[in-house]
């Protein structure tokens, strides 16, 4: 590691001693590919949120910016059957779980380097899409870490972050310093931590605040000490609002595509029901509807998860119909269920679709020849709208067609 402030040298350690006495995430390790999807970490589906549209190549470059033991990285590997992929992070012993992880469920187009996010440039080359997920709020200098992922990726290239909320973490916030004061010198040694943390919630009142909130919430994940020491005795945690999120992002020199879960950024869920109110919020940026959201639901936003991209990207707009029926559409890679008129879609909500839905992604399976939108809708009994509805959903994706 080649920080020469020793404040944050020791800040680093403490972090990768975190990791060493408890490799994070506690996922099991399994003999073949995990379960599931994340669409985050599926190149296509990503991209097409990103853009609109379909990748022009799958041969790519992923980097996973602080992976952990590797359950990311061995998604990555599994839902990207030609990118290559490299796993970086701070400390050796979740390093090792990574690679065990991945040897053994045949993720092979996997490398792990024992490296911190502060030398990422040490790392040849340009990444197509970086992850960094549960990684930049736990820097002693984000702003450092993510100017330092920016520069290594690639024009055209995007990048997925997750970084905590303030407001939703408040009760979280509260025992962390609770637990650190009772440790008193002691502090450091996290497995004293854990234990002094779950004597805590072992002697509050059933209704106190920090309790309820606990086993409302996040008890079921910290039954693991793994989790229960990430969350409660970690000894770097930067949380965020709205307006310090962006200034990361704006320092990071890259393009805010947008959230990964928008349908939580909708204010309409929150004031749908008052017209007046939802008038008046026309007149906010998209920044201020974002900071009205978290302040009127912070026990929702516990976390930021979003896209950057690094220009130029370039971006598909299928508002016309004549765009649209000239596309050429593939099913969404990441579907649970298929193929049934009842099914799981990328965000493993429960979606229904009708004959037609059924028949016109059945087309989209078999179209090998690059047949538009146009000669699909001539075979089936459904009509643009229809198309539009299955785009909405994120069942589909489109390719430009030929001009």
């Amino acid at each position: 590691m080649t920080d020469s402030n020793p404040e944050a040298q020791a800040v680093s350690a403490a972090v990768a001693r975190l990791y060493n006495t408890y490799p994070f995430p506690p996922e099991p390790l399994l003999d073949e590919p995990p379960p599931g999807y994340n669409w985050r970490w599926n190149w296509q589906a990503a991209y097409s949120f990103c853009t609109g549209q379909t990748p022009s190549t799958d041969a790519v470059r992923i980097l996973d910016a602080g992976c952990g033991t590797g359950v990311g990285t061995e998604y990555l590997v599994h839902l990207n059957s030609q990118a290559s992929v490299v796993g970086i992070d701070l400390s050796a012993g979740a390093i090792a779980v990574a690679k065990e992880r991945c040897q053994r469920s045949g993720a092979d187009r996997a490398s792990f380097i024992n490296l911190s996010l502060y030398d990422v440039d040490q790392l040849p080359g340009e990444f197509d899409l970086i992850n960094c997920v549960g990684v930049l709020h736990h820097l002693p200098d984000p702003i450092r870490g993510i100017q330092a992922l920016s520069q290594k990726l690639a024009p055209g290239g995007i990048m997925h972050i997750f970084v905590y909320a303030a407001h939703g973490r408040w009760e979280i916030q509260l025992m962390q310093q609770a637990i650190a004061l009772l440790q008193g010198s002691q502090r450091g040694d996290y497995r004293d931590g854990v234990a002094v943390g779950r004597q805590i919630f072992a002697s509050l009142p059933a209704d106190n605040r920090l309790v309820k909130r606990e086993q409302e919430r996040w008890s079921l994940e910290n039954q693991r000490d793994e989790c229960f020491a990430d969350m409660y005795v970690h000894p770097q945690e930067i949380d965020y609002t709205i307006d310090t999120l962006f200034d990361l992002i704006n320092a990071s020199g890259l393009e805010f595509i947008g959230f990964s879960n928008p349908q939580v950024w909708q204010l309409e869920r929150l004031l749908g029901q008052s017209p007046e109110l939802m008038e008046r919020a026309q007149t906010l940026s998209d920044r201020q509807r974002y900071r009205l959201i978290e302040l009127l639901d912070p026990s929702t936003i516990t976390h930021y998860e979003f896209f950057l991209g690094q220009p130029p990207l370039p971006k598909a707009d299928w508002s016309s119909n004549t765009a649209l029926l000239a596309a050429i559409p593939t099913r969404h890679p990441c579907i649970e269920g298929w193929p049934s008129l009842t099914m799981f879609n990328a965000d493993y909500q429960i979606v229904q679709i009708q004959d037609a839905d059924l028949q016109f992604l059945q087309a989209c399976d078999a179209n090998s020849n690059e047949r538009t939108v146009a000669d699909l809708l001539a075979e089936v009994d459904l009509d643009v709208a229809g198309v539009r509805s299955l785009l909405d959903q994120h069942l589909i994706m489109l390719t430009p067609g030929a001009k």
